[in-house]
């Protein structure tokens, strides 16, 4: 059986999510708004197949939503040259690492960025 690799993946949000979402807004004091809003995440799956379920507000059977609200809202397209570096990676753990520094980098650079 093969092992599960992870992927973290970076979606492209449209900027009224800055403006619309006080949250995003407060989580974000370094953003001028000259660069993009981002979601960074991270998944077992494609991050195609990530984006998909997020964009349609996907359940689990026991209907619990396990896709996010801003991208479902705000989602525009994968960003995978901000990305695509970073994977495949081999464990859940390493991934979750991987998807708050790649945020936290992504901050510094005076994106805006949502992530879990």
């Amino acid at each position: 059986m093969a092992k599960t690799e992870y992927s973290v993946y970076v979606i492209e949000l449209s900027k009224r999510v800055f403006t619309d979402n006080r949250r995003f807004r407060a989580a974000n004091p370094q953003f001028n708004g000259v660069l993009q809003c981002l979601y960074v995440g991270m998944t077992s799956k494609t991050p195609e197949d990530r984006f998909k379920q997020h964009k349609t507000g996907y359940r689990n059977k026991k209907g619990h939503k396990l896709s996010s609200n801003i991208v479902e809202k705000y989602g525009m397209y994968l960003r995978p040259s901000l990305y695509n570096h970073i994977n495949p990676i081999k464990t859940r753990a390493e991934a979750l690492k991987m998807e708050a520094q790649l945020a936290l980098e992504l901050r510094r650079m005076c994106y805006a960025v949502w992530y879990n």
